[in-house]
């Protein structure tokens, strides 16, 4: 059997020994990058490898691309290879934030064309809240091949631009709603969002104790948020192209397949001050 979405902490834990089975460890905070690092060094899932958001999930960053642009995928898919990623591998990866950054990998991987990966519903939270045991160990692998096959699963900023009076089409954001309103920026330069999108913010996903909610209500309330535009006709953005990921992948388990990401989201729009901004306010200095 393979998972394409979640997968509990009870089948994870069944196969965590399973040599067809990789665990990833997506630990991030946009206000401290290393905190990932040192939450893994102090105890992570037995045999599950690293990945930092900045240096392994993005790319190099030009000024107009965003804060996380999207990595090469050559290389990006040379790195899983050497971690024993493989075709028919099972790729299971976690955070500690209701998976707000394990869905980057999780949406990575599907571009790639890999179907096999699924996000840790809870991360690892859940996992010690259970009581499972962390290890400390640096685990080894032996290096795989995996092939990219690029799924058209993005937009450009070009083509966003083009549709944005298109009705047919729906950009839905993901941040939270004090920053979707041009509010309390303190990652990007200028508050705001782009004209015409929606606001969803991620963690409307997840129930009270931190996991995706039932696919039902996220089927209903995403198809509330569609108005009757066709699922692959929506897009998904938000700071910089990582929890617009997680929307995404409520949408998958909602069974409303085909909506595509917008990478550079908001950081990226709004490098432009030619382009179109609703209620846009001060953000961060241009320094910082």
């Amino acid at each position: 059997m393979s998972y394409s979405t979640l997968v509990d902490t009870a089948v994870l834990a069944a196969h965590l020994e399973d040599a067809q089975w990789r665990v990833f460890d997506c630990r991030h905070q946009l206000t401290d990058p290393e905190a990932g690092s040192r939450a893994y060094a102090a105890g992570h899932l037995r045999g599950a490898f690293f990945l930092h958001l900045d240096r392994d999930l993005s790319g190099p960053m030009t000024g107009r691309n965003g804060r996380h642009p999207l990595p090469d995928p050559d290389l990006l898919a040379g790195k899983l290879a050497a971690m024993g990623v493989a075709a028919d591998t099972q790729v299971v990866a976690y955070d500690d934030a209701s998976g707000a950054f394990a869905s980057r990998l999780w949406w990575l991987l599907r571009w790639l064309g890999h179907q096999r990966v699924a996000v840790l519903d809870g991360g690892i939270d859940r996992w010690l809240a259970e009581g499972r045991p962390l290890s400390t160990a640096t685990p080894e692998a032996t290096p795989a091949r995996l092939t990219v096959s690029l799924r058209d699963s993005m937009v450009s900023t070009d083509t966003l631009l083009a549709r944005l009076e298109d009705p047919c089409w729906r950009l839905i954001d993901a941040r939270s709603p004090d920053r979707f309103r041009g509010e309390n920026e303190t990652l990007d330069p200028v508050g705001g969002h782009i004209p015409g999108a929606r606001n969803r913010f991620f963690r409307d996903n997840l129930d009270a104790d931190g996991c995706f909610g039932p696919a039902a209500r996220l089927r209903g309330e995403f198809l509330e948020l569609l108005d009757g535009v066709e699922p692959r006709q929506a897009v998904m953005s938000c700071g910089s192209g990582v929890t617009a990921c997680h929307n995404l992948l409520a949408m998958e388990i909602a069974g409303l397949s085909g909506a595509r990401l917008y990478a550079g989201s908001w950081s990226e729009w709004c490098s432009d001050p030619a382009r179109p901004m609703a209620c846009r306010g001060p953000g961060l200095s241009a320094q910082q």
